[in-house]
This record gives C-alpha cells, sequence and structure tokens, in this order.
C-alpha cells in the first residue's frame, strides 16, 4: 500500500460510470418503466443495493486499495436510449485518498448485478464500459464528464 499518513484530510468525491447495452430483439419485449422487472424482481432497485454494497467492499476486492470510510454512496440507474441503460456511482468521504476505486467498484457491481439480473433472457448483453468521470478532492481534480 502506500503510505498515506502525511496527507492532509480533505473532502474527496468521485463520479464513475457503466454503461449496459441490450439487444434489440430483448428490448421489445421489456417494460422499460423506471425499473426493469425480471423472475428475479427488480433489477435496477436490487443493482442500487448491491452497487452500494460494493462500495463499502473495494477495500477486500482490490489488493492495495485503502480501506474508507465512506460519508455517501449514490447510485443512479435509467434507461439512456432504446436500448442502452446508464449507471453512475457517486461516492464521498473525508479521508486522506481518493475514492475513484470505491465509486469504480460500485458501477461495475450494479452493471453485473444488471447483467444477472437479466441473463435469463439472453447472453448478449454487454457491458459496454466503466470509466471514472470525476474526481474531486486531493491533489488534483478530473473531469471526464463530456470524454467519450
Amino acid at each position: 500500500m502506500v503510505d498515506i499518513g502525511p496527507k492532509a484530510v480533505s473532502v474527496r468525491s468521485a463520479i464513475a460510470q457503466a454503461i449496459i447495452k441490450f439487444p434489440d430483439e430483448v428490448i421489445k419485449d421489456l417494460d422499460k418503466s423506471n425499473e426493469l422487472n425480471t423472475k428475479k424482481g427488480p433489477v435496477f432497485h436490487t443493482a442500487i443495493i448491491a452497487g452500494t454494497m460494493a462500495t463499502k467492499k473495494a477495500a477486500e476486492l482490490i489488493p492495495f486499495c485503502h480501506q474508507l470510510n465512506l460519508d455517501n454512496s449514490k447510485i443512479r440507474i435509467f434507461w439512456e436510449s432504446d436500448n442502452t441503460v446508464l449507471i453512475t456511482c457517486e461516492v464521498k468521504t473525508t479521508g486522506k485518498t481518493g475514492v475513484e476505486m470505491e465509486a469504480l467498484t460500485g458501477a461495475s457491481v450494479a452493471a453485473l448485478t444488471v447483467y444477472d439480473m437479466c441473463k435469463a433472457l439472453t447472453h448478449h448483453i454487454i457491458i459496454k464500459e466503466v470509466k471514472l468521470l470525476e474526481k474531486r478532492g486531493g491533489k488534483s481534480d478530473i473531469n471526464q464528464t463530456d470524454a467519450k
């Protein structure tokens, strides 16, 4: 691990996103209201819970990731287009190191949960990308929200 002892405590935040693409032939049969329901239950609500839980477990999954106490973790899931779901994960803490890994882990696990809950419909679901959109606090700020 990197020694963060000398670093100053500051407010830190990060936003990550994951994009999921469903095949057109499956999408036509789905009720695309604010929630997607399958035999396993409410997909988006379950993915929000899973992603939030994952943000708190990043240090257990990533070997050299520092364990952090999070001030907030928020997952948002919505239909971006007819066959594309956008997941964002925003995480905040007051500490000596950033929360990028927590945000990326939350978005990733939420996307994997959507896949798991919908795989009975098709295995042709694509988790297109997981990326960091924004990081605030610490040595530098990053804003890639417009980067494609």
